[in-house]
């Protein structure tokens, strides 16, 4: 193994085992650069959770507790995504979680307080992004099913915060009905063909799909142990449903609920395009496994060293996710809302070694813009740098990352 890469690697094994560096030290400098990013925008606040398995054996557990079914651990990383509503460009994290379920839960799921269940982080995390995205002009939360539960609807909307999400819940109506039995008296008003993009079990493909959308008044849950709740929640739903999809495909049908005003068929599909930018979250949850940094093969051997490890890593999945969408140049977002003031200085001097003498080999993009550096980055994962070739993907800007970050700490030790 070459000298400098064993001297990399146990400066990164030193600094996941310090204690004096904490999980939340380092999810708290996720948004370090989006604070800026957002100002003035309206702003799509996407969150989710994913499930990041490690392998385990009777004998070594690694101290993980289970996630999902079956005798399978691991750690759960519940992110949330800023991107701009009207471009869709990632603008970087603004919150979440990281941690390993403990010893199993014994009172039932009902009976426990808010605080006392995992489903608070949609309501602390929708917390954490009103003061990280303070600066925006609006902010819509968008969750997806799990996200669906009264006291998020109850609590999280504000002033200037919108929430959105796609229901799980046949929620009880003030007037006696259902959520559902409401939404099916209403006639469907439009139709539209929509672009799906490509997910892992599907290509992208057209939907041919109809929308219908109504408003509806939630009636707290008599069984909610929250007594402080509002008595009920005025809301509005948009349903698409796709009626002929294609032989084999899975049709799509979102039921979703939010509290933007939407009183016409303009205001439901804006709805639909906001809820379509969801996938990106999914782009960035596979950036960390299979389609960039692969952490799930990582063999750390505790809990804690792996909390830590993957909330670094959410950190650099982001910033993969903002240059591969800035490869194009198509946005002129500025480098500093992914990299901070040092790292762009860094980028400058790496851009003029890796500049050719022809106009074909220079970087074709404004100095000190995301494609200016995504550009960098990648030609540093091993991109030839000629537009006329595959543009660089996930595992070469992550390639890419991996180099630059060992260049930014040479510059440091040079600096000193």
């Amino acid at each position: 193994m070459a000298r400098g890469v064993w001297h990399d690697q146990m400066r990164f094994w030193r600094f996941i085992v310090n204690e004096r560096v904490t999980v939340e030290n380092v999810i708290e400098g996720w948004s370090e650069q989006t604070r800026e990013a957002v100002c003035g925008r309206h702003v799509l606040a996407i969150q989710d959770t994913s499930e990041i398995k490690f392998s385990t054996t009777p004998d070594d557990g690694r101290e993980l507790g289970k996630i999902g079914k079956g005798n399978i651990f691991g750690v759960l990383l519940h992110a949330m995504m800023a991107v701009d509503a009207e471009t869709g460009s990632c603008l970087g994290l603004a919150g979440g979680k990281v941690w390993t379920r403990k010893d199993d839960v014994k009172v039932p799921h009902a009976q426990r307080n808010l605080s006392d269940k995992e489903s608070e982080r949609w309501l602390t995390t929708a917390e954490q992004a009103k003061q990280v995205l303070a600066g925006a002009r609006m902010i819509t939360v968008i969750n997806d099913r799990e996200g669906d539960f009264y006291a998020h609807w109850a609590r999280t909307p504000a002033d200037r915060v919108h929430l959105l999400s796609r229901v799980m819940h046949d929620h009880a109506l003030v007037d006696g009905r259902t959520l559902r039995q409401a939404v099916k008296r209403v006639p469907f008003s439009a139709k539209a063909v929509i672009d799906l993009p490509r997910r892992m079990d599907r290509g992208p493909r057209k939907a041919h799909v109809e929308l219908r959308f109504g408003s509806v008044v939630l009636r707290r849950p008599k069984n909610t142990v929250e007594k402080d709740l509002p008595a009920s929640v005025r809301l509005n739903f948009i349903e698409v449903i796709e009626q002929h999809p294609p032989k084999g495909a899975e049709p799509i049908h979102w039921l979703l609920l939010t509290t933007h005003a939407v009183t016409s068929v303009s205001d439901a599909w804006q709805i639909v395009a906001w809820y379509k930018q969801r996938w990106i979250i999914e782009q960035f949850f596979r950036s960390m496994k299979s389609q960039g940094l692969q952490i799930e093969d990582s063999q750390l051997q505790t809990a804690i060293r792996l909390i830590k490890l993957v909330a670094i890593a959410a950190k650099a999945a982001a910033v993969v996710i903002q240059l591969v969408q800035a490869r194009n140049g198509a946005d002129s977002l500025p480098a500093g809302f992914a990299f901070s003031a040092e790292e762009v200085e860094v980028l400058e001097t790496i851009n003029k070694n890796l500049q050719g003498k022809t106009e074909l080999q220079k970087n074709p993009h404004r100095k000190h813009t995301l494609a200016w550096a995504a550009w960098v980055i990648a030609k540093l994962g091993g991109w030839s740098g000629y537009a006329s070739h595959r543009p660089p993907g996930p595992i070469t800007i992550h390639n890419g990352l991996a180099q630059f970050q060992v260049l930014v700490r040479g510059w440091r030790l040079q600096q000193v």
